[in-house]
């Protein structure tokens, strides 16, 4: 019995050192102190961009926005996702099939006990969301469920 609880201390242990909080630690071009970003961002997008948690299901201005531009990251700036990528995947979260590649940076979190691929903005580190392999299947199978208070959205003009 013993070395059965060793062995899930030891697994625990191991399994809470991920690569999703080696994130928090790189260098991202766009870098502030705590103080610097709760200064910036309202309670919401700081709670989410920047301590990775997840807001309510269908809360997020952006479920039905049918408008033509691009999603950029609340805090940064930098563009995410075309607006002729998103989709209804009816899960609550706005959902993209694709990102503007490169402006997204992946790591692997365990926070419900079972990997799952997270998203956080390659500039400043911001959490976005997770991308998930059920997507349209017409397209790439992906689903980037994001954030809606993690996006401010910038209309395309003519």
């Amino acid at each position: 019995m013993k070395k059965f609880a060793i062995l899930c201390f030891v697994f625990t242990v191991y399994s809470c050192n991920t690569n999703a909080q080696d994130a928090k630690k790189e260098n991202y071009s766009v870098s502030k102190t705590e103080s610097e970003w709760k200064q910036q961002l309202t309670i919401e997008q700081f709670n989410v961009l920047r301590k990775g948690e997840t807001e309510a299901r269908f809360s997020s201005q952006f479920n039905q926005n049918k408008a033509e531009g691009t999603y950029v990251c609340a805090a940064c700036q930098t563009p995410l996702f075309e607006s002729k990528h998103k989709y209804d995947s009816g899960s609550g979260w706005p959902s993209f099939d694709r990102e503007i590649k490169g402006n997204i940076k992946y790591v692997v979190d365990y926070k419900i006990g079972v990997p799952r691929t997270e998203e956080h903005c390659a500039t400043c580190g911001g959490h976005l969301g997770h991308v998930f392999d059920d997507g349209p299947k017409t397209t790439t199978g992906k689903r980037h469920c994001i954030n809606g208070v993690a996006l401010k959205f910038i209309p395309k003009t003519d």
